[in-house]
């Protein structure tokens, strides 16, 4: 995750418990007496098990307790409800096995259409992913579902889900089991004690017509109802590319299907306005070339990887890279300061299950390394050429809103500025303010232009827009 150049700060109104705030490390006095209680509450009801001691460890993790906590603004009680809801919901499809026994061509196929994770973080060192919409057309849907009845997996269901969106999910296995410890793991960014548990999705609808949405909406709204309800805040920012002028009728469908803490995330970009907002969130390095970046991929690639990421990567025999298909990770030894996990590459070849070691990632909190330094009186840790600066540098993080508030002042004469109460360089680009879904009453549709032609920098969130336009059906079908 580059930081070479100039970084933007971003003056953006904050979104509620936007990261860090309302994550581990990062918790009010309330927020913390809310979680206990929850943890608490979870553990009577027979859904949670507290660990005791280093062989004995907890049924579930903290970052994962305190997305539902999160998701229903701490309110214990409703979230034990969606938190009891989704256990029994996992537990009856059997969730667990299904990723781990599915069969990997059939987990690729599914891959190939859903978003996928660029191999990249943005500034905060948060994945970030790409979904093309209009690969979902009405032929590759059909084919889709007709392989989905057919899926390859150990996996017992209740016939509730249909086999289309368990596949789905099985992808959300990916995301929360495998990118977010992976992207956990890295200290090279700000808050590197806090856990990674959400993801960025550059979501691209270019190329896609009324019909297509209209044919595609029943399967999306499954789809997004069941996330947002058995995979809670796992998303991050939204930043929806490409919207036709028709999408006010289309987010009259969608906007029902998020709640409000997710919608105030979701970004429509006008197309003139793609490359600089993207680069105020993510590294340019880190943005695929398609949207303005310098990034080498394309959708249904496989993850290109950050170099940080290469770098702490200790892999298994003459592996060099990660294989197809599901990998999650396992604990595999600790320290004072020092976590090590190992990844594994799971599913099914042809009915025989695999479980194979591809690498092992060795998380080194800064003090622990600066201790590591003092004692030993050298880098002995870290490559060839290498400080510990180049591995720990940290993005340039979103400020808080006591940052936003003080304005920036003119440069002064050895060529800094004032941004945010902190001394940065003049080069940095001026704070980029966006609209966002708290600021939803002072905005107006016709400020946003969808189309092509729309004029530079004109970016909202998506719940400003009116979907009282009415579309008649002969024109959908």
């Amino acid at each position: 995750m580059s930081t070479a150049g100039p970084a933007h700060r971003v003056q953006s109104a904050v979104v509620e418990y936007g990261y860090p705030q309302g994550h581990l490390g990062h918790l009010t006095a309330g927020e913390e007496t809310a979680f206990q209680k929850f943890k608490t509450l979870c553990a009577e009801k027979g859904y949670y098990k507290p660990g005791a001691g280093k062989d004995d460890i907890p049924s579930h993790d903290d970052p994962l307790l305190l997305r539902f906590l999160r998701a229903r603004r701490f309110n214990v009680e409703e979230a034990f409800k969606q938190f009891q809801d989704t256990e029994e919901w996992r537990k009856a499809n059997q969730l667990d096995k299904l990723y781990e026994t599915i069969d990997l061509d059939q987990y690729e196929e599914t891959r190939r259409l859903y978003p996928q994770w660029t191999g990249r973080r943005d500034r905060r060192g948060i994945p970030v992913y790409v979904f093309e919409v209009k690969h979902l057309n009405a032929k590759t849907m059909s084919a889709y579902e007709k392989s989905a009845v057919k899926t390859h997996t150990k996996a017992q269901t209740d016939g509730k889900t249909s086999p289309k969106l368990l596949r789905l999910f099985a992808l959300y296995e990916n995301l929360t089991r495998f990118v977010m410890p992976l992207s956990t793991a890295m200290t090279d960014r700000d808050h590197p004690h806090t856990p990674i548990t959400q993801s960025n999705n550059i979501v691209d609808i270019s190329g896609v017509g009324l019909k297509q949405f209209w044919n595609l909406r029943t399967h999306m709204q499954d789809a997004s109802t069941l996330a947002t309800a058995h995979y809670p805040e796992t998303l991050d920012r939204i930043f929806i590319i490409g919207a036709p002028a028709f999408f006010p009728t289309v987010w009259g469908w969608v906007k029902k299907w998020f709640d409000p803490i997710t919608t105030s995330k979701i970004f429509i970009i006008s197309h003139h306005d793609v490359k600089k907002t993207l680069e105020t969130f993510i590294d340019p390095v880190n943005i695929p070339k398609k949207y303005g970046g310098g990034l080498e991929f394309h959708f249904g690639d496989l993850p290109v990887l950050d170099p940080h990421v290469e770098k702490v990567l200790q892999w298994d025999g003459d592996r060099k890279d990660f294989p197809h298909g599901p990998m999650y990770w396992i604990e595999n030894g600790r320290g004072e300061g020092v976590e090590k996990i190992k990844a594994l590459a799971v599913g099914s070849i042809e009915g025989k299950e695999r479980k194979v070691d591809v690498c092992v990632v060795t998380k080194v909190l800064p003090e622990a390394a600066a201790k590591s330094v003092t004692e030993n009186g050298h880098l002995s840790a870290l490559g060839e050429g290498e400080s510990r600066a180049e591995l720990l540098r940290a993005p340039t993080a979103t400020p808080s809103l006591a940052q936003t508030e003080i304005p920036s002042r003119p440069a002064t004469s050895d060529k800094k500025v004032v941004q945010g109460g902190s001394l940065v360089p003049a080069s940095r680009p001026e704070p980029q303010t966006f609209v966002t879904a708290q600021d939803g009453e002072l905005a107006k549709l016709q400020d946003l232009k969808l189309d092509e032609k729309a004029t530079p920098h004109q970016t909202m969130t998506a719940n400003l827009l009116d979907p009282n336009l009415q579309v008649k059906e002969e024109q959908i079908l």
